[in-house]
């Protein structure tokens, strides 16, 4: 099944906003009404394919099969951009100014090794495409003139398992669902469950460095790869062959993260654990953020660590966002903070842990609120994008944005995105509502990820460019990392130019023009184009 071309995921659980919430938006932030929804699929004036045609040619005989050189307008339209709100709302209104010139499905390494050498020989510009879930411009090259996207589903085998070192290689075209699906036949589990869990593709995963809401137990996916094969115009390069190893640098973090901008990651090889016998979360409510956070702090850091721990504001808590099955539903909000934490594991060790982080919980100013605020976040825990597609077609602008810091930054780094976002916004003419909450927990540090809804205004996407532009400028300033968990895309591109710093920046412009001298893969990706 193909993702809804104008919107995020299932079309069939696209689902309207109750009248509660529809009155609150128009209430409390002005959201009037859209008079028209997005423009039809077939509606859209897509141009023929500029695609030239002895590239063409070449390309087929490179995959050896002509259906998997697609160049219908359907199918180019479906890999046009990513998910962010402003690529949804350039397209509902018909702006595919991005569409590839053609959609190129290869079976296995070598394919996609002669796709890169046809790319190199005839100057076009190639982007790799997993599940088209990128929120931060990572699908639309800065590079004028035809590319082609290189959709990888048919990548979606699960090629060894050894389940006495617990590794699995897996190739990229996978999706999340269909991985563990996999997995679970021989009794293991790879947690990496991320909100886009179920379109996001393990290759997709680790060139963009993701972080899933059971990272406080499983790790980062980055944490979890262990070995991984690289395609590029020239030639194949394979990292990893140990756990740990002290030969030289880890060639590795260059491919983890890169997205697409070095090479198409063909196979990855991970950690993978036991499937746990018990899973069980539960709410806790603090008085305030800041006392919320003083305890995952001490949870972090000292333990018992859950396997899954995140705290909503105050405002998120209110509006309901901390379990978002919730909202609309008359199930009523406590003041202060929401907290949920979830242990996976053996009976026993579950158990053990609960207990034990019962007990700081309590220590630290936290109540109790049984398990059934968990169930409802659990049940929950993939729905905000659908309901962020339900805000835009109530009429009203909803986007997110994340970072991490160390852990004596985030009240800074808190305060300082909020005021930003409220400020630039509310300049706008359209006052938001600012929410956050802290997603991911390390021993230094913690993330942070921002949601903000407000009125569309009369140019909703340049809105939101100023006021994206005022918070980066904040996250720098305030001490943090541009990205946690998103990725750099295009969008975060120059900021991340400015954390890396001049010579970092330079050390990867040297990487990039070895493994791809003319330039052609995902140009403007990560880092600025030639």
């Amino acid at each position: 099944m193909d993702m809804l071309w104008s919107g995020w995921g299932d079309p069939a659980r696209a689902t309207p906003l109750p009248d509660t919430v529809i009155g609150l938006l128009r209430d409390l932030l002005g959201v009037t009404p859209r008079e028209a929804g997005p423009v039809a699929l077939e509606d859209l004036d897509v141009p023929e394919s500029p695609l030239p045609p002895a590239a063409h040619r070449a390309l087929i005989a490179a995959l050896g099969d002509e259906a998997q050189v697609r160049t219908d307008a359907e199918t180019r339209v479906r890999h046009t951009r990513g998910k962010s709100t402003p690529d949804l709302l350039r397209i509902r209104e018909g702006d595919i100014a991005d569409v590839p010139a053609a959609v190129l499905l290869p079976a296995g390494h070598d394919e996609v090794l002669a796709v890169l050498r046809v790319c190199a020989e005839h100057g076009l510009p190639l982007v790799p495409f997993g599940g088209g879930t990128s929120v931060v411009g990572g699908l639309a090259p800065a590079r004028p003139g035809a590319f082609v996207a290189l959709d990888l589903r048919r990548m979606d085998s699960l090629l060894d398992l050894d389940p006495v070192s617990r590794t699995a290689t897996l190739q990229p075209g996978l999706r999340a669902p269909r991985a563990e699906a996999l997995l679970a036949e021989h009794g293991f589990t790879l947690g990496h469950f991320p909100q886009s869990y179920e379109w996001a593709t393990i290759g997709g995963f680790a060139a963009t460095r993701s972080s899933g809401q059971a990272s406080a137990g499983y790790g980062r996916f980055d944490e979890m790869v262990l070995s991984l094969t690289l395609a590029t115009p020239e030639g194949t390069l394979d990292t990893g062959r140990a756990p740990r190893s002290a030969a030289g640098p880890d060639l590795r973090q260059l491919v983890l993260g890169s997205e697409g901008a070095f090479g198409v990651i063909t196979s990855v090889t991970v950690r993978i654990r036991p499937v746990p016998q018990t899973r069980v979360y539960e709410g806790w409510h603090f008085p305030s953020f800041e006392e919320g956070s003083a305890a995952l702090r001490r949870l972090a850091q000292d333990g018992p660590r859950p396997t899954v721990l995140r705290l909503s504001d105050e405002t998120e808590t209110l509006i309901g966002l901390a379990q978002p099955d919730a909202i609309g539903s008359g199930v009523p909000q406590p003041a202060g903070c929401t907290a949920v934490a979830g242990y996976e594991g053996t009976d026993e060790d579950t158990a053990h842990r609960r207990e034990r982080a019962a007990a700081v919980l309590r220590e630290c100013g936290g109540r109790h609120l049984g398990e059934e605020p968990g169930r409802r976040w659990a049940h929950g825990r993939y729905s905000a994008p659908y309901l962020r597609d339900a805000l835009l077609d109530a009429g009203a602008f909803a986007e997110t944005l994340e970072t991490a810091a160390f852990w004596s930054r985030v009240p800074g780094l808190y305060a300082a995105v909020r005021d930003a976002l409220t400020a630039t916004l509310t300049e706008a003419g359209t006052p938001p509502l600012v929410m956050c909450h802290i997603s991911h927990v390390y021993e230094n540090g913690a993330s942070l990820y921002f949601t903000v809804v407000s009125a569309r205004g009369e140019d909703p996407v340049a809105h939101w460019t100023r006021a994206k532009h005022a918070a980066n400028e904040a996250v720098l300033a305030a001490g943090g990392t541009i990205s946690h968990h998103h990725g750099v895309g295009t969008d975060h591109r120059d900021w991340y130019v400015r954390e890396a710093g001049p010579l970092g920046i330079d050390a990867l412009r040297a990487v990039k023009r070895r493994l791809d001298p003319a330039g052609l893969l995902s140009p403007g990706v990560l880092l600025p184009a030639d």
